[in-house]
């Protein structure tokens, strides 16, 4: 396997959709567990209308869907045209005819007050450039007693991103990652809860939990898609050398192959999750 030079590609929406779409099947059996929680946590009933916030591809807006039934209805929303073309064409796929797409800025949303019953994200709310203005917009497109659940990563120290994010930037030095691009920005307990409170919710709930986070392959594999997908990757990679890259990707791969059990990577992913309702 050769990790792409990034100073030699276009790491514009294209290229990363490429990359999805190559493992889209493995990438969505890896994050399974973790967008089923997401939506246990955000308790969707029949016939409610839910805006998933940075949707990507479809989780968990998709299963969302399912869960609402013919009478409720899911908005995907994203800034990508290309992610939520394959959200959408995932949700054809799967019969869904009471899912739709939005392509518009968590931090200016397209919506009428009190238009929505529920809104949800997944590891979308750490890359809000402007978290506490995106959730005001979340609040405010809530109806009253309606509920807000986001899904964050927890701390960088979990074999996820100390396996790779970590094993790179021993390469790169210097800051691992922008503040903007930082997965692990609500790491610290009560952090998103901040936030949530910042934008004018009640009843505000947090917790971390550690979830199955399963890559059914090789280290290469998903050492492949995180390096072409995870824009966190993206300012340490262009600080490496050309002629250490292969270096870097034996280091990683080592790295990933410690949590190797049989034919799959067995990660584990440690994830806060938090809520606010509206009053």
């Amino acid at each position: 396997m050769r990790t792409p030079d990034p100073s030699q590609l276009p790491w514009g929406s294209s290229y990363r959709i490429a990359a999805s779409d190559k493992w889209k099947a493995k990438s969505a059996a890896m994050g399974r567990e973790v967008t089923a929680a997401l939506v246990d946590y955000a308790r969707p009933r029949p016939g409610m209308k839910v805006l998933d916030l940075a949707s990507g591809t479809g989780e968990p807006a998709i299963s969302l869907a399912k869960a609402v039934g013919p009478t409720g209805h899911v908005t995907a929303l994203d800034l990508s045209t290309d992610l939520l073309e394959t959200a959408a064409g995932r949700a054809r796929q799967r019969g869904l005819t009471n899912f739709s797409t939005q392509k518009a800025d968590a931090h200016e949303l397209l919506f009428p007050d009190q238009s929505f019953d529920l809104v949800t994200s997944r590891f979308g709310v750490m890359f809000f450039h402007d978290p506490v203005k995106a959730l005001r917009e979340a609040h405010r497109v809530l109806k009253p007693e309606a509920r807000a659940c986001f899904l964050a990563w927890g701390p960088f120290e979990q074999p996820f991103w100390s396996s790779m994010w970590g094993a790179v930037h021993k390469f790169a030095g210097g800051s691992p990652t922008p503040p903007e691009q930082n997965p692990c920005k609500f790491a610290s307990p009560g952090s998103l809860s901040k936030v949530l409170h910042d934008a004018g919710f009640a009843q505000i709930a947090e917790e971390t939990k550690t979830l199955p986070w399963t890559w059914p392959g090789k280290a290469e594999e998903v050492w492949e898609l995180t390096s072409e997908v995870s824009t966190p990757f993206l300012p340490m990679l262009q600080r490496i050398a050309a002629d250490r890259r292969a270096e870097v990707n034996r280091e990683v791969i080592r790295a990933v192959q410690q949590y190797a059990d049989g034919e799959n990577i067995k990660f584990g992913a440690v994830v806060v999750f938090a809520s606010g309702v509206k009053i």
